[in-house]
């Protein structure tokens, strides 16, 4: 019987599209373990991000943020951020995120209004922005410039442990472009754990496809972020304070995106 052979690049590119497939694996089992071992902070962090705006002083129980802020995210199986079938289930009805307005010298825009589906709309653009390119160092400078003072420091942050984990396993530098390599974080669902202090502290989720195109060979897993968010002026910011517990990380649209309680978005609807 006759077998064909791929020819040599075609080979080439599998063996590298499995590597990557392997590194996104190994990094986000470090990520999980990472969650399963490391307690979110119940007080304030003692670091302060570069370029945060003054916070204003919360009116309410700082234990009822606290509170929100802590409270246990369901936890999955490594194998449920991998593709695989979607389902006609849903935890609720979209959540429709409201249009930023675009401000001029901002990546990551401000306008967008003082509501829960508010916040999850900067959170959104935060994501997108932060993790486009797979770089660390865009992320931590994305950060830095989101949080306010005594925010959680970025090292805990779930999203920065993915691709530091991928950039180290890939022998890849922090800030360095690898020629054929694009890294995209495209959100299609979220959730809204809650609020508190009369809406101007808000605990908000997304969950998207985080895919890794290397020359043409695309792979991609489900990865989940959740952040507290404290509302200033006419922004939304990362809060000072405890750091929100670690997300569910499902492959979005799957059953285990509905039990954890995610729902898709629709964006860019009314103000």
């Amino acid at each position: 019987m006759f077998t064909a052979t791929p020819p040599p690049r075609a080979r080439t590119r599998a063996r590298r599209l499995i590597i990557i497939i392997v590194l996104l694996i190994a990094a986000l089992a470090v990520v999980l373990v990472a969650r399963q071992t490391t307690e979110p902070p119940s007080s304030p962090a003692a670091t302060t991000p570069p370029g945060g705006a003054p916070s204003p002083t919360p009116t309410a129980s700082v234990d009822e943020a606290t509170a929100l802020a802590n409270r246990s995210m369901l936890t999955l199986p490594p194998e449920a951020a991998l593709p695989h079938e979607l389902t006609t289930a849903t935890a609720g009805p979209p959540i429709t995120v409201p249009p930023p307005v675009p401000i001029a010298s901002r990546v990551i825009s401000d306008g967008f209004p003082a509501t829960a589906e508010g916040a999850l709309g900067w959170l959104t653009d935060f994501n997108e922005t932060a993790l486009r390119g797979g770089d660390p160092a865009t992320y931590l400078r994305a950060y830095g410039e989101s949080a306010l003072p005594h925010a959680p420091s970025p090292q805990g942050s779930g999203p920065l442990a993915l691709l530091t984990s991928f950039r180290e396993n890939a022998g890849i530098r922090p800030g360095e472009l690898k020629p054929g390599l694009t890294v995209t974080y495209d959100v299609s669902q979220g959730l809204i754990k809650g609020t508190a202090d009369g809406g101007r502290f808000a605990v908000v989720c997304t969950l998207g496809q985080l895919s890794f195109d290397y020359q043409g060979q695309t792979t991609s897993i489900g990865v989940g972020d959740c952040e507290a968010l404290r509302r200033t002026g006419a922004a939304w910011r990362i809060a000072p304070g405890a750091r929100a517990a670690y997300a569910a990380c499902a492959w979005p649209g799957s059953i285990e995106s509905v039990r954890a309680g995610y729902r898709p978005l629709i964006r860019g609807g009314a103000r």
